[in-house]
Parts: C-alpha cells; sequence; structure tokens
C-alpha cells in the first residue's frame, strides 16, 4: 500500500475492552482473570508462559464447542483486586511493587516458581490484593 497523500479516518479501539475468541472447552465466569492459550481465552490457571489478558466482564460455556465458536469481553489496563493466596505465598506490604503471579482464575500470589505474572502489586488490604 502506498503512503497517504490525504488525510485517513484510522479505525481504533481504546484497548480497554477486548474481545478475545475462547478456548475449546473453556468455561469463564465474570470477574475472573483470563488468559490467553495459542490465541484463545480460557480461565487463569497456575501455568508458566501464558499471557493474562485481564479480568472477565462476562460469563461464557464455551464447555461443547469448538475453539473460536464462543467470544468473552475482556477488560484490560486498570487495576483489580484480585484475592491473596494463602500462607508462604501470600503477598504483604513489602511485596507492594513487585510482579504478582496466578495461582487460579481468582488469587494471586508473590511466588512466581510455575505461575504467569499478572500484573505489579499496588497494594495489600486485608480483603484481597490490588494490581495492576
Amino acid at each position: 500500500m502506498a503512503a497517504l497523500k490525504a488525510d485517513r479516518n484510522t479505525p481504533y479501539r481504546d484497548g480497554s475492552l477486548v474481545t478475545y475468541k475462547v478456548a475449546a472447552g473453556a468455561k469463564i465466569f465474570a470477574g475472573s482473570m483470563v488468559e490467553l492459550d495459542g490465541g484463545y481465552a480460557k480461565a487463569m490457571v497456575k501455568e508458566a508462559n501464558k499471557t493474562f489478558a485481564g479480568r472477565a466482564e462476562e460469563f461464557v460455556d464455551n464447555t461443547g464447542g469448538s475453539a473460536g465458536d464462543k467470544t468473552v469481553l475482556v477488560r484490560r489496563g486498570v487495576a483489580f483486586k484480585w484475592a491473596n493466596a494463602a500462607a508462604a505465598g501470600a503477598i504483604k506490604q513489602a511485596d507492594v511493587g513487585a510482579k504478582a503471579y496466578a495461582v487460579d482464575d481468582q488469587t494471586v500470589t508473590k511466588t512466581a516458581a510455575g505461575a504467569t505474572a499478572v500484573g505489579q502489586t499496588l497494594e495489600v488490604d486485608s480483603d484481597g490484593v490490588w494490581v495492576l
């Protein structure tokens, strides 16, 4: 394609709400962490080297479907309050500023082993951890 010679109305998205195709057999609950696996969305589980996509804005059940049969709306780019891991993996005040890692689709930990980073710890409350 040649360079512009006039103004162009370029389509855009702001990136805070994104629709992803859902993985085959996946069930994603509204409010859960979503990961991308091979480009398809599924509920976050503790496994390394996945891509954190954001928080599901809706419930989607693709348990009987093929990859891409359904889509899920995901919010990203803002801080979310997740449940804090128990015991040794719990995120504490001293961990503010450090990476947080997924334990499951609603829980974060400071332990990186075998987990995917979901963002930076912003604040630790008595009832959860704010992660951006």
